[in-house]
């Protein structure tokens, strides 16, 4: 559960970044794992003035050297909304819609680059390459009506029943996400969490986030019979909490928080990741086994969020 080690690659880190305060130089490296992450203090505030020498990371229990380090606030992003139009959802998507121009609203900025998925059993791309709030909402205003105008992502599949939620993700990344470029890159996920019609699994849409380094945010709508959640509902409450989780994002009530406010925390965030670079140790470069990587600050009470490791592809 966590991304496929680089190793076929070639990362071209950006003269943009910065290590200590001073610009570093161009590099390349093979076989490096790249990791962002995110620290908190222990209330809950984002701590944004730290350097190379206040982590340590270790991979398997191994230390590993740090060899590429970035304090990036102006990184433009590149995200992608995954929005649930199944039956379990019909209700809230109403609330969908504003919460998604909330979030914009909020969020993004001229240079981000957006585009926006809905799914129940075929995956429709919504809108690209726009950051315009009213162009992209737009086009979830003309969904409801005219959903088969709007071209598929992924390749055709004939599935009987209607979410097909990893699918969603799996090929949002690999079609969209995967090919951006320097950007920090995210999907926001509006659903339940319920799955029932995929061709790939969690752990593939999990990896697929880990490979490409990118975050999920889930945004979860549980309909409750009687107060209570069912065991389909419990299921989706762990599936999105496993996407958030092992990917460095987080995940969160949407009928029961305040939106704006994680709406405005999410961006905060994404505008204050530390990125890391290593080149593991481990002599077995391919030998397709996961390995836990782990990044611990040295700060009191810090608190590192990010991507649990990945697979040694």
């Amino acid at each position: 559960m966590a991304c496929r080690l680089c190793a076929f690659a070639v990362w071209l880190f950006s003269a943009a970044f910065f290590y200590a305060g001073q610009q570093a130089p161009y590099r390349t490296e093979v076989n490096l794992v790249n990791i962002s992450a995110v620290v908190h203090s222990s209330e809950g505030k984002l701590i944004t003035n730290l350097n190379k020498d206040d982590f340590e990371l270790t991979e398997d229990g191994v230390p590993q050297t740090i060899r590429f380090f970035a304090r990036e606030s102006e990184l433009p992003l590149s995200l992608g909304l995954i929005v649930d139009v199944s039956g379990s959802q019909e209700k809230f998507l109403k609330r969908h819609d504003h919460d998604i121009e909330t979030f914009l609203k909020t969020v993004i900025r001229p240079s981000d680059e957006l585009f926006a998925v809905c799914f129940g059993n075929h995956l429709r791309l919504v809108s690209a390459g726009t950051s315009s709030v009213p162009g992209i909402m737009q086009g979830f205003q003309r969904f409801p009506k005219e959903m088969g105008r709007f071209p598929e992502i992924g390749p055709h599949e004939d599935r009987d029943l209607g979410t097909a939620l990893y699918d969603a993700i799996y090929f949002s990344i690999v079609e969209k996400i995967k090919t951006a470029g320097e950007r920090r890159r995210a999907l926001i996920v509006f659903s339940d969490g319920e799955e029932n019609s995929s061709e790939h699994d969690l752990l593939d849409a999990i990896a697929a986030a880990q490979d490409t380094d990118t975050l999920l945010y889930c945004i979860r709508y549980t309909h409750k019979e009687h107060g209570q959640l069912s065991a389909r509902n419990k299921y989706g409450v762990r599936v999105m909490d496993h996407l958030a989780t092992l990917t460095g994002g987080a995940h969160y009530d949407g009928l029961a928080t305040h939106l704006e406010a994680v709406f405005e925390q999410i961006g905060d965030e994404l505008r204050a990741m530390y990125e890391f670079g290593y080149v593991s140790t481990n002599s077995n470069t391919h030998d397709g086994s996961f390995r836990k990587s782990s990044i611990r600050c040295k700060a009191p009470g810090a608190i590192v969020r990010s991507k649990s490791g990945y697979y040694a592809r």
